[in-house]
C-alpha cells in the first residue's frame, strides 16, 4: 500500500484554529483520576508523564487520541520508536498474523520462521560491506541492553577495556550505556569533542570546528603521555539526539573511521534513534559511507514493539555460549512487526521521502528563525529535526567572543547584512558566537504546543532543544499543520516570557538529570 492511501485520522480542529479537539461532558474527571493515580504510584523516575499529562486512549498514524476527548499531532513517535506512526496496518497485520498462527509468542533464542524472516529482511537493508560478513545477536527487549552487549563485545574481542565516547552522547540508562553517555562521569571512558558547530567546543565551528575535532582525537590516541591507552572501542551517534539533534558532519564520521581503523579499535555506531529511514538514509551512517564494525539498533526496528540488536562483523565474535543473553531476546510479536516495518519503509522509499520532506521543514523553520531571534539554531537531518531556543538578551558569553574575534576565526556574515547572507549563514544555521540556553522557554513552548494539539520532546544540553521526531509516514498536509502549531506555540511563549522566572534574562539551566527522555 502507497504511503499516501493511508487513510489518516483527520486533523484536529477547534476555535481558532488551535487544533484542540472537541471535550466530552463528563469524561474529563476520569483522565484526572488516572493521572492522580500514577502520580501517587509511580516512581520520582518518570519523566515524559511530567511535561505531557495526557491519557492516550486511542491512536493512528500521527494522531492520537486522549481520554479527555482531545486529539494530538505526535511528534514524539515513542521516542522515534513508531516509524510508521501509531497502529499502521501492515504492524497490525504482521502482529495479528502471529496470534492467529498458534505460534509461541516467546521462545528465547531458539531459531523460528518469524525469527528467520526478520532477520533476513534486517540482513538485506545493511550496509553491504558489514552485511557481507555480520552476525547478530538479539538482546534484551531495550536498547540499552544493546549497548550493553556492544561493549561486552568489544572488549571481549580485543582484551582491552577503555571506551572512547563523545561529550553530548546518550547510549542508555544502564550503567555501561550511561557511563558512555556524556552527562556521566566514569574513570574507563575517554570524553572527546563532538563537532557541535553552534557551540562548537573550540569556538569556530563549521568544517574548521570538525576538523580540530578529530585531530584532537587523533594525538590524544597517539600521544605517548596523553594519558589514554589503546582503548575497546569507540561509540558514537550519527546524529546526537539527546544532545539536541546534533548531526555528525559526514566527513568527521570517515576521520573517525580511518582513525581507529588505523589503530584496530573497534566502532561501534548507535543508531538505536536514527536507524529505519528516521535521517533520511536507512542508516545514518550510509550518508557518509561509513562501515562501522559494530551497529547498535532498537526502536523502529520492532516496528513499536520491543526488540534491541547489536549487528557486528564475524571478525569481532569471540563470546562464548552465553555471554551475553536475556530472557525476553525471542519476542516473536516484535520480529514479526519488526519485518513488517523494514520492509515498508524499504519498499516505499521512505527514507527518501524523510530527506526530501525534512529539508522543507528545515527551511520553514529557518524562515521562522528570521524573525525569532530566541531560535538560536535550527538543525537536524531528514526527520529529526530541531530548535535550540536562547535568551537574545543575554549577552554573548567572553570565550565566545574573543574566538570570533581571533585573526583569521571570522564569525559568518559578519560583515554583511543579514538579508544578504546565504541561507547557511543566517539565524538557525548554526555558527559560533552562541547565546545562553533557554530551557525554561523551551517548556512553555511544549506546553504551548500541547495546548495546540502537538506532542513535542525537549532534549539538548539543558533542555533547551525543541525536537520533532514525526513518524515516516507524515503527510505534506501534516507537517503544515505541525509547523503552524508550533510557530503559534513558540509565538504565544514569548509574548508571556515576561512572566516572573521566565524573562530571557532570568534564564538558568534546570538542576536535573541531563537525559530527560529516550530513555531506553
Amino acid at each position: 500500500m502507497a504511503v499516501t492511501e493511508l487513510p489518516p485520522i483527520p486533523l484536529p480542529d477547534g476555535p481558532g484554529g488551535t487544533g484542540r479537539g472537541a471535550r466530552p461532558e463528563g469524561t474529563g474527571s476520569g483522565a484526572q483520576g488516572i493521572l492522580r493515580r500514577q502520580a501517587l504510584r509511580e516512581s520520582a523516575a518518570r519523566t515524559y508523564a511530567r511535561a505531557l499529562p495526557i491519557v492516550p486512549v486511542r491512536a493512528r498514524g500521527l494522531t492520537i487520541e486522549g481520554a479527555d476527548g482531545h486529539r494530538y499531532l505526535d511528534c514524539l513517535s515513542g521516542a522515534g520508536t513508531l516509524a510508521l506512526g501509531h497502529n499502521h496496518p501492515v504492524v497490525l497485520e504482521a502482529i495479528r498474523g502471529v496470534l492467529d498462527s498458534g505460534a509461541p509468542l516467546q521462545v528465547l533464542d531458539l531459531a523460528t520462521p518469524v525469527k528467520d524472516a526478520f532477520t533476513e529482511e534486517l540482513f538485506s537493508t545493511l550496509p553491504p560491506g558489514l552485511a557481507r560478513h555480520a552476525r547478530v545477536q538479539f538482546c534484551g527487549p531495550a536498547g540499552t541492553d544493546a549497548v550493553e552487549a556492544a561493549l561486552k563485545l568489544v572488549r571481549t574481542a580485543t582484551g582491552r577495556d577503555g571506551l572512547l565516547a563523545f561529550s553530548g552522547a546518550y547510549h542508555g540508562m544502564t550503567a555501561g550505556a550511561l557511563a558512555a553517555s556524556g552527562g556521566a562521569p566514569s574513570v574507563s571512558t575517554t570524553r572527546l569533542p563532538f563537532p557541535y558547530d553552534y557551540r562548537c567546543p573550540f569556538g569556530v565551528g563549521g568544517e574548521y570546528g570538525a576538523e580540530l575535532s578529530a585531530r584532537w582525537t587523533e594525538r590524544l590516541l597517539d600521544d605517548p603521555k596523553g594519558g589514554v591507552g589503546v582503548p575497546a572501542g569507540m561509540i558514537l551517534e550519527p546524529v546526537q539526539g539527546e544532545g539536541g539533534v546534533i548531526p555528525a558532519p559526514d566527513g568527521w564520521l570517515r576521520r573517525m573511521r580511518d582513525i581507529t581503523a588505523a589503530r584496530s579499535i573497534p566502532l561501534i555506531v548507535d543508531e538505536v534513534q536514527t536507524g529505519v529511514g528516521r535521517t533520511g538514509a536507512f542508516w545514518a551512517v550510509q550518508h557518509s559511507g561509513v562501515v562501522p564494525d559494530v551497529m547498535v539498533l532498537s526502536k523502529a526496528i520492532g516496528g513499536s514493539m520491543p526488540l534491541a540488536v547489536v549487528v557486528y562483523h564475524e571478525a569481532l565474535d569471540a563470546w562464548r555460549p552465553g555471554a551475553h543473553a536475556g530472557t525476553f531476546r525471542g519476542n516473536q510479536l516484535a520480529m514479526a512487526a519488526g519485518a513488517a516495518t523494514l520492509a515498508y519503509v524499504r519498499e516505499n522509499r521512505l527514507a527518501e521521502r524523510a530527506a526530501a520532506l525534512g529539508e522543507r521543514m528545515l527551511h520553514r523553520l529557518r524562515q521562522l528563525a528570521e524573525r525569532y531571534p530566541h531560535i538560536g539554531d535550527v538543525r537536524g537531518r531528514g526527520l529529526m529535526i530541531g530548535l535550540e531556543l536562547v535568551s537574545p538578551e543575554a549577552e554573548q558569553p567572553e570565550a565566545e567572543q574573543l574566538a570570533v574575534g581571533r585573526p583569521g576565526v571570522e564569525r559568518p556574515g559578519a560583515e554583511r547584512p543579514e538579508a544578504e547572507r546565504p541561507e547557511a549563514e543566517r539565524p538557525g544555521s548554526g555558527r559560533p558566537g552562541a547565546r545562553p540556553a533557554a530551557p525554561m522557554l523551551a517548556a512553555a513552548v511544549q506546553q504551548e504546543c500541547l495546548q495546540r494539539g502537538l506532542i513535542v520532546e525537549l532534549g539538548g544540553r539543558h533542555s533547551a532543544v525543541i525536537r520533532l521526531l514525526p513518524p515516516l509516514t507524515i503527510t505534506d498536509e501534516q507537517a503544515e499543520a505541525v509547523l503552524d502549531r508550533l510557530a503559534d506555540a513558540l509565538d504565544a511563549a514569548i509574548r508571556t516570557a515576561g512572566a516572573p522566572g521566565l524573562g530571557p534574562g532570568s534564564e538558568r539551566p534546570p538542576v536535573a538529570s541531563p537525559f530527560v527522555g529516550d530513555h531506553r
